[in-house]
């Protein structure tokens, strides 16, 4: 027995990092992760940096260069950050700030009223994940620089030469050490600057990428009015600009502005000292009670709401919302360093009295544009009231309980979410396939026929009477919109499975579509997946190759070339056995599945207005931009 026993736990297995130590060693501490998402982080660490100093009204110019190794570059004509030696300490208050996690002047609030940056960390943990980092600091009349390596000075700091300007410059190369990837992606960068460039009105901001010769430059009189209109900007407007406000609440600096368009979806969009606050918080749960607020007020006062009548929800004002509500704040507390979540609980009644105050203002001042967006809250009630009555008759007809699955789904035997796997079968040819080769234990399988409903361009009591979506709500057990319970999901694993031409392409669109609108938390948390089978089958002799890329397809027929090849172009997945469906798209140990991810949630929702919404220029246009960029087109 004594073999068994764990190793003895003493002193000695202590260990004390030092911080440059303990940045390397967890990095998804501080950024997140190493992959693509915290790559792009260490840029936007030092941008929020230059942004902080915009903020604070010293700098108005800040610009990034991508290199063609990599590196990166970025720029600003703020103040720069002090050189002189600390009194607290025997270095510079530069190396302090490069060297150390929480150095910094946002703490004290005498440098920085409001800041991105608050905790002190970024430029130290840019520079403790980069192989390399170069700073040059541009301050009282001269230029200061110093080198790093993984976080390390070179050597001492210099004064280079003379200069009238004032200014930070930092050029760093993320470590290939703990980057599983170092190239960053022209598109999602610029969708970050532009917001900041939004968000901080009259400050420029530059992108350039010597990788392909590409630039963009980001400048907005307007501010985030500028960004609702963006936002917008292919849709159908109710009214000719945005309502836009501000205020100052105890020091924190509040921006709202917001614009009805004719759809049926809401795309509200929070910051909290220039971070976009995906998973929203305090200053967005305001802004959304001061809506439903003012527009009941509004309602119930010009007699537009009878007395026998309810108020208006949330979701009855928040429909065709499109709206961006910015707050600036000393003190912010960010749930994490990546900060998706803004919690300070003062910031609500702040934000809540100021959106009040000024939209009810709004309202009275602008009658007819009132009575117009609450004529078309009152018709999304109706919509919500119809799709309950509706949702009550199709159980009282079919006979269905809360606890009834629908007929078609061929379930598992486990009885665990966790374990458990939902495919969601383009056809019943496929579903048929799909439920003699799956592994009953653990997979289910849901044919779904024909083209689901466009959801984009549907009121909600069609989506519940749809045959097809009401049968994968049944199934998944989670309901939708706010009535959304991720608690009661029946399958972790969500499995797109459609055929691999332009019909599939279209069906998985119309459910991600769905998903997205309707059902976001489950991608957000990781349960959505599509399914990936095989383009080819090539047999050469007694053997078979299985093949899901183009590419793929052309490195195999070289690799053949020579022999008699017999391939095979798999068009739909009922064309596959079940034995081959399970061996190439269904068993775990064999397939590949893609998870369905935002990264980008204002992006995802222009993507997927522009695709399956009602205006089709917008469409046409992306279609004719994109044509020499498409895979995978059966025609």
């Amino acid at each position: 027995m004594e073999e068994n026993k764990s190793p003895q736990y003493t002193a000695d297995n202590i260990q004390i990092l030092d911080e440059i130590e303990a940045v390397r060693l967890r990095p998804g501490m501080y950024i997140g992760s190493t992959g693509r998402e915290g790559l792009h982080h260490l840029l936007y660490e030092l941008v929020y940096n230059s942004i902080d100093e915009a903020m604070a009204g010293f700098c108005d110019q800040i610009a990034v260069t991508i290199h063609n190794d990599n590196s990166v570059t970025v720029v600003d004509n703020g103040r720069g950050i002090p050189t002189e030696t600390m009194s607290t300490a025997n270095i510079t208050a530069l190396e302090a700030v490069m060297t150390h996690l929480h150095a910094g002047a946002k703490f004290g609030g005498s440098a920085y009223n409001t800041s991105s940056g608050l905790h002190g960390v970024g430029a130290s943990v840019v520079n403790a994940l980069s192989s390399w980092l170069q700073v040059e600091i541009r301050r009282q009349g001269k230029i200061y620089r110093q080198d790093y390596r993984r976080g390390i000075p070179t050597g001492e700091l210099q004064v280079t030469e003379d200069s009238p300007d004032t200014g930070t410059t930092i050029t760093f190369l993320a470590d290939e050490e703990i980057f599983e990837d170092l190239s960053y992606d022209f598109n999602t960068t610029c969708q970050r600057l532009r917001e900041l460039a939004f968000l901080n009105k009259e400050t420029q901001i530059s992108l350039k990428d010597e990788r392909t010769c590409r630039e963009k430059t980001f400048y907005f009189e307007g501010g985030i009015a500028s960004f609702v209109s963006r936002l917008n900007r292919n849709r159908e407007v109710t009214s000719p600009s945005p309502i836009y406000f501000s205020a100052i609440v105890d020091s924190t600096i509040i921006e709202a502005a917001l614009q009805y368009n004719n759809s049926f979806t809401e795309s509200t969009s929070s910051f909290a000292n220039c971070v976009n606050t995906r998973d929203g918080g305090s200053h967005l749960t305001g802004f959304r009670s001061a809506l439903t607020h003012a527009f009941n007020d509004y309602a119930r006062k010009n007699k537009l709401i009878k007395d026998t009548e309810s108020n208006l929800t949330g979701d009855d004002v928040r429909q065709g919302l499109v709206a961006v509500i910015s707050v600036k704040l000393p003190k912010p507390q960010f749930e994490g360093q990546t900060k998706t979540k803004l919690g300070n609980p003062e910031v609500r009644n702040q934000v809540e009295s100021v959106v009040v105050d000024n939209l009810s203002l709004y309202l009275e001042q602008h009658p007819s544009e009132a009575r117009a967006t609450i004529n078309k809250c009152l018709i999304a009630a109706k919509a919500r009231e119809a799709a309950r009555r509706a949702r009550e008759l199709v159980f009282k007809k079919t006979g269905l309980e809360a606890s009834t699955l629908p007929g078609k789904l061929a379930d598992c035997s486990e009885k665990n979410p966790t374990s458990c796997e939902l495919y969601l079968v383009e056809g019943d040819s496929a579903g048929g396939s799909a439920k003699q080769g799956r592994d009953r234990r653990f997979q289910a399988i849901l044919p779904l026929r024909g083209k689901i409903l466009n959801v984009e361009k549907a009121a909600k009591d069609k989506i519940v009477t749809h045959e097809e979506l009401r049968a994968i709500v049944t199934a998944l057990r989670t309901n939708t919109d706010e009535q959304f319970d991720l608690s009661k999901l029946r399958y972790h694993l969500i499995i797109i499975m459609t055929d691999a031409d332009v019909d599939g392409s279209h069906i998985r669109t119309l459910l991600l579509t769905f998903f997205y609108r309707h059902m976001t938390e489950l991608i957000n948390q990781g349960h959505l997946f599509i399914a990936q089978p095989p383009l080819y089958r090539i047999k050469c002799s007694k053997q078979q190759y299985w093949i899901y890329s183009e590419q793929e397809k052309m490195d195999r027929t070289k690799e053949l070339e020579g022999h008699k090849l017999d391939i095979q172009r798999y068009k739909g997945l009922g064309e596959m056995s079940p034995e081959q469906l399970w061996n190439t798209t269904m068993n775990p140990s064999t397939r590949t599945l893609l998870q369905v991810q935002i990264e980008d949630a204002i992006a995802a929702d222009q993507a997927f207005h522009m695709l399956m919404g009602n205006e089709v220029l917008p469409r046409r246009n992306f279609i004719q931009a994109h044509a020499q960029n498409v895979r995978n087109l059966d025609i």
